[in-house]
């Protein structure tokens, strides 16, 4: 067990965390070495598997990065935009892979993400699952095959605690359609309707968000054109399926240079 990568999970309590660490517990392949909490909250200072209302699993909750990245080979991180950033530069100082789940991120935020893995492996997904990960390289394919003829929408559901939108997943979905046709999305990204807001404009791509209830994840493509639709879908029943991904991403990263890798990287679908 000794020679495992270690894996250090930060925001241990939320909903993901907690899915984070018992993949890692349930995982073969690698160890949980620390857990992350901000300053203040209640579960610093105890054990995890206390925290999570089961038996010790040895891993008491820090709020010191500095710290817990120090015993770690791969930090797993959904966290926020902010808190992301500074644990990026920390996982780099760390040589630590680090894994990120966070969705939210802007244009500015990712360059500091791309300095940061100059110096260490950044998996970095808006969504982990295998499924999503073929769904974006066949949207890239149909957008491809398909002209302007047909209009684009990404259609995206979640539960009613997310605070973003358009998801991270939807707008790897947006990229990959705007990819294969060879333009830029912030040309043509419509994600703000809302009164009279005019005809459709030919060649965008469109965006829609549901919030409610428990839904884990939903996420249609929609080709429409006149006479004829093409959809593709994905659905997501079971959060599990992200921490799988995400446990995957960092063991995978383990042997990797330095650099800024994504999931169809770790799951060999890159075309680059």
């Amino acid at each position: 067990m000794t020679d495992l990568p270690g894996i250090v999970v930060t925001g241990g309590s939320g909903r993901m965390g907690q899915m984070l660490i018992n993949a890692v517990q349930a995982s073969e392949a690698c160890k949980l070495v620390g857990v992350l909490e901000r300053t203040g909250h209640d579960w610093v200072g105890q054990d995890v598997g206390v925290a999570m209302g089961g038996v010790a699993l040895g891993v008491t909750v820090s709020d010191d990065p500095v710290e817990t990245f120090a015993k770690a080979q791969a930090i797993i991180d959904f966290t926020a935009p902010a808190a992301t950033i500074g644990f990026a530069e920390l996982a780099a100082q760390a040589h630590a892979v680090h894994v990120i789940g966070t969705t939210g991120l802007t244009d500015e935020d990712i360059k500091k993400l791309d300095a940061a893995a100059h110096h260490a492996v950044i998996v970095r997904a808006g969504n982990m699952s295998l499924g999503v990960n073929l769904l974006v390289q066949l949207t890239k394919k149909v957008a491809a095959a398909l002209d302007e003829d047909f209009d684009i929408e990404v259609i995206e559901a979640h539960h009613h605690h997310k605070v973003d939108a358009p998801s991270g997943t939807a707008l790897m979905l947006g990229e990959a359609a705007a990819e294969g046709r060879g333009v830029s999305l912030s040309d043509v990204s419509d994600s703000g309707r809302d009164g009279i807001t005019g005809a459709r404009t030919r060649g965008d791509i469109g965006f829609s968000a549901i919030r409610g209830g428990d839904i884990v994840g939903e996420h249609d493509v929609l080709f429409a054109a006149a006479g004829e639709r093409i959809k593709l879908t994905h659905i997501a029943t079971d959060r599990a399926i992200f921490a799988r991904g995400a446990l995957k991403a960092a063991i995978w990263g383990q042997d990797k240079k330095p650099g800024s890798y994504d999931m169809l990287d770790v799951l060999g679908l890159s075309e680059g």
